[in-house]
Parts: C-alpha cells; structure tokens; sequence
C-alpha cells in the first residue's frame, strides 16, 4: 500500500532499540505521553500478534511503538527482513537510541546495575559486546538518538519534536482565577497578586458584577498600575515558558488572585489569558474558581 491518502490510513508502528542504558524507559514515557500505545520488552515474538490484534482496533490504537532490547534473540539477526515485511502494511519507523561506552559505564555504575550482556566480564565488557549485535540495526534505523549529553527532559524533548502532534509541543496553560482567602491554588506554578489594585467591590455600581463583565474588566484594566502590570508579567513569562519547555513541562497553571476571586483577578486572568493566545508554544483555558462563591 503506498503514496495518496491510503499512506497516512496506515498503522504506525515505531520500534524502539538501542543500547542498554541510553534511554529507552525514558523514549517510552516520552511516547506514552503523546499517546502511543508502547509496549516495553515485548518478546519479539510477539510484534507481529500485537499489531495484528491492534491493526483490527485501529480506530483505538492507531499509534504503537515497542521496545525490544539486546536480548531479542533471534530478531536480530533478521532483523532488516522482519522490518521490511511489516513496511508492507504499517509506517514503521525505526529509533535506535545510543551513547558513548563512558556515559553508558557511568549510568549503569550510578545504578548499580549489571550490563545484561556482561556475564563474569566488567560493565565495558557488556557495552562492547552489545554495541557488536547492534551495529547492523543502528545502521539501518530511521533515526539516531546520541543520548550521552542529554537528561531525561532533554530526551523526552527529543521524542516529541519527532514524534508528536503539531499542538503537542504546546504547553498547556491554565490560567487561573482564585481569592486569597479560600487559599492559594495547590497546583499553582506561579502567583500573582491583584490586591495592589483598587475593589470594585466598593464601588456600589460594580458590586453585584464579576470581573467577565465590561465595565468591571474596564474599571480594573484602567487603574493606575494595570496595563504596567500585565505587561511585564506576559514579558516575565517568556523565560518561564522557555525553561518550561526545555524541561518538557507540558502542563502549568497561573493563578491569578484578589481578596474574593470575584472582580480584580477575574478581569486580569481574561485578560492575560487572550494575550498568551496570540502565542504558537501555548495552548490556553482559562478558570474562575472562586467565582460564584459567596
């Protein structure tokens, strides 16, 4: 089956290998998260069942990724031919992830954990051992992860700029509305404080409004301080978002409080919500928590 929209109708099917030590776990979660279906050591007899079972409920698991390790046997030595037939039918890709013997000596020492391929030999023995079998298959991958330089955010960064969704190298924003006296949010990323500016509560005309309405929104965002404020706040927000994403953080919130989370900080989370919306590294929604509280 090849070219036209019967290619992208296809199966995906990613197999993640590698060198033991340079991340596999780590790929895998990463995949988890952009909501592949993974499954980890799967005996290497048991590819072709698994994407047999979930070829026939490919509404519910179109996406699939597997890891097989060294210890795949026989899978290895045929292991072009076996990737070639499932191309027949699936978009296979293959990730082989690798490091250099010393980072792989380092974390399995830091873990202390044998190489799986060591036998009565050291650590280094294991890795050259391994590197031997593998090299076919790291030659004929689709793509090539040096991890030996990368933690495991960096890592994960990697695999969802490969293998994510336009929107899924967002972050996802909460902003967030709340009043100090029911309490800070306990899922709060960063605070900020409306209490610098003046109540609407009382003025007796915005009294009975919220911070959705207009002419409350209007009273806030005029105050002296306001446009100051939310502008160096969206501006302060950058390096956050930045650091954030380095460090595939994909969810925040920010919540934004007054004394009742009824007039200032609902007017200043509407507003800063739809600057962050004009951003392409963002997807935003907004919540009132305490609005309705009385």
């Amino acid at each position: 089956m090849t070219g036209g929209d019967n290619e992208t109708e296809r199966q995906q099917l990613v197999i993640v290998t590698g060198m033991s030590g340079a991340g596999r776990s780590t790929a895998c979660k990463a995949l988890e998260d952009l909501d592949w279906f993974v499954v980890d050591n799967l005996p290497p007899q048991m590819i072709v069942p698994l994407v047999e079972i979930a070829g026939k409920a490919s509404d519910s698991i179109p996406k699939l990724a597997v890891a097989v390790d060294v210890r795949g046997g026989r899978l290895l030595e045929s292991f072009s031919p076996f990737v070639s037939a499932l191309r027949e039918s699936l978009d296979v890709r293959v990730l082989f992830l690798d490091a250099t013997d010393d980072a792989l000596v380092r974390r399995f020492e830091s873990v202390r954990r044998p190489h799986p391929l060591q036998s009565d030999g050291t650590i280094l023995d294991g890795i050259e051992h391994e590197r031997a079998r593998l090299q076919e298959i790291r030659e004929a991958a689709d793509i090539v992860i040096d991890t030996s330089e990368l933690n495991v955010h960096q890592l994960a960064h990697r695999i969802i700029e490969r293998f994510g969704a336009p929107d899924q190298h967002r972050i996802s924003l909460t902003v967030q509305s709340f009043g100090f006296k029911y309490g800070i949010p306990t899922d709060a990323d960063v605070v900020a404080d409306m209490r610098f500016l003046p109540n609407p509560f009382w003025e007796p005309e915005l009294r009975q409004f919220n911070g959705r309405d207009a002419r409350v929104s209007e009273y806030v965002l005029g105050q002296p301080g306001a446009a100051e404020f939310s502008e160096h706040f969206i501006e302060m927000l950058d390096p956050v978002l930045r650091g954030y994403d380095r460090e595939n953080k994909r969810h925040a919130t920010i919540a934004i409080g007054c004394t009742g989370g009824k007039h200032r900080s609902v007017a200043m989370t509407e507003h800063i919500a739809a600057q962050l919306r004009g951003r392409d590294d963002v997807t935003v929604s907004v919540r009132h928590r305490d609005l309705g509280r009385e």
